[in-house]
């Protein structure tokens, strides 16, 4: 049997949800391959990539070992977020369960510069500990990152969300600021001053998307404390 040439049309499930999976996407619609971009559904309107999308989960491992196998897929490449472990976790037992061949994408992780007043830690928990009494954080993390933060009712917590919450937070004080993470550090760090911030916690996400609130609070001398990967 003749094999297909190496750069043929495949059909290509991306696991995304970041900029990388829709430049990813982009180019390979243009080589011509059938991509289906899945998109986990937590942002109301998201950015679509190029391709076919999928939003919503699949059930844990076996159900995307089923989805690969039903549709046809020739290629995964796992392209989410750095800290979306779960997802990462299925699709490595997805592929081992399906055959489907799995590549992975991980960006590279932000390394601390001159200047950065950075205390890494490993866990949400620690945290949260490492705040000091009376500090005003902005909280750079997802909304399901919150919880943790809520018992430290001595801080004032400026959290930045992309979609309003559907109910009001438990903190005890804090500011909601809407939408995404600006380009510009001139503008993150006109927004951490105008909100009278002292202490930065985000995670180590790497990549350029989000890395200008690194730079606004290295040009302003602010303690970041921040959650590191695995």
């Amino acid at each position: 049997m003749r094999a297909e040439p190496e750069d043929a049309p495949q059909k290509i499930l991306i696991l995304g949800g970041t900029a990388e999976a829709r430049l990813l996407a982009e180019r390979l619609v243009v080589e011509g391959h059938l991509v289906t971009t899945s998109l986990a559904g937590r942002t109301v309107d998201p950015i679509l990539p190029a391709g076919a999308v999928r939003i919503g989960g699949f059930g844990g491992p076996e159900g995307l070992a089923v989805y690969l196998k039903t549709e046809g897929f020739d290629r995964m490449i796992d392209a989410t977020h750095p800290f979306a472990r779960r997802i990462s976790e299925n699709a490595i037992k997805a592929a081992a369960i399906s055959g489907v061949p799995l590549e992975q994408r991980l960006r590279p992780r932000w390394q601390k510069q001159p200047g950065d007043r950075w205390r890494s830690v490993a866990t949400l928990e620690a945290a949260a500990e490492a705040l000091p009494l009376h500090a005003t954080v902005f909280l750079a993390l997802g909304r399901q990152y919150l919880d943790v933060f809520v018992g430290r009712d001595d801080c004032r917590f400026v959290i930045r969300m992309v979609d309003p919450p559907e109910t009001p937070l438990a903190f005890a004080d804090y500011s909601l600021v809407l939408g995404k993470p600006a380009n510009d550090p001139d503008r993150e760090a006109d927004l951490l001053t105008a909100h009278g911030v002292t202490h930065l916690v985000c995670r180590n996400s790497g990549g350029p998307a989000g890395y200008a609130k690194i730079l606004a609070a290295r040009r302003l001398a602010m303690p970041v404390v921040m959650l590191e990967r695995d």
